[in-house]
């Protein structure tokens, strides 16, 4: 273990597999008492079980983010009750990605997907800033995607959510940056889940063809990302989308 967040508190919400796993067991490596939160108790509680393990410090609080300000509200509450006092990170990243494509969304799916992505993130910001002000600072984390830049015939729904999620970091730095609360993103590209790989073959190679890194990344290469922002070497930086997506979004390789 490292120090870069000793004695720092975070909040990462879908923390309970993947991407979230791995920026929740990455952060609490470096010295942080980490809330783990999710819908799924069972897999939170192997991932505070797998923390503690390490010797670092964690707790879960389970929470399913629909998008209402009270269940945002309720969740920073509890977050804030588990760590004895104020949250110094807060990771937006809990999502759900679904495949339709416009003609196939039904509005149920919409407000769902919106909920979800956007609303639970603006919601749950505007319950954790307050106190990170009066403390003299904080940091807040979300998750877009490459998808926001890069057009794609399925997942319109998707990336218009992680457009918005881009936006509103830019626009938080703006609003909460002068008050001390730093506001940055992570665009990830093509991540394959740990464990994912069916007969050792890179699921996600095929949309990472033509780019310089050539395969999926994985949630490890998102929690150092995090890590970097979360901590004071990334003091000067605000309003950001740091692009880890293996050149995805901005090169091509021509053979």
């Amino acid at each position: 273990m490292s120090n870069r967040l000793q004695g720092r508190t975070a909040l990462v919400t879908g923390s309970t597999s993947n991407i979230g796993r791995g920026v929740a067991e990455a952060l609490a490596a470096e010295g942080a008492h980490v809330v783990v939160s999710g819908r799924d108790a069972g897999r939170g509680a192997e991932v505070v079980d797998g923390i503690r393990a390490a010797g670092g410090r964690a707790d879960l609080v389970v929470a399913d983010l629909d998008g209402s300000s009270a269940v945002s509200r309720d969740l920073a509450e509890r977050a804030t009750q588990a760590v004895g006092g104020r949250l110094d990170i807060l990771v937006n990243n809990a999502g759900i990605y679904p495949s339709d494509t416009t003609l196939t969304v039904t509005d149920e799916k919409f407000d769902l997907v919106y909920g979800v992505n956007v609303k639970a993130a603006y919601f749950l910001t505007q319950a954790v800033v307050p106190a990170m002000i009066a403390a003299g600072g904080g940091t807040i984390i979300n998750l877009g995607s490459w998808n926001a830049r890069l057009g794609l015939p399925v997942g319109s729904l998707y990336a218009s959510t992680k457009g918005a999620i881009e936006t509103l970091t830019r626009a938080w730095s703006a609003e909460f940056g002068p008050q001390g609360v730093r506001v940055n993103a992570i665009s990830p590209g093509v991540i394959r889940p740990d464990g994912y790989e069916p007969d050792g073959v890179d699921v996600g190679a095929g949309m990472m063809r033509g780019t310089p890194a050539g395969g999926s990344g994985s949630p490890e290469h998102i929690a150092r990302a995090a890590v970097y922002l979360a901590s004071d070497d990334a003091e000067f930086v605000h309003g950001t989308v740091l692009e880890v997506d293996g050149g995805r979004s901005n090169v091509a390789v021509i053979a």
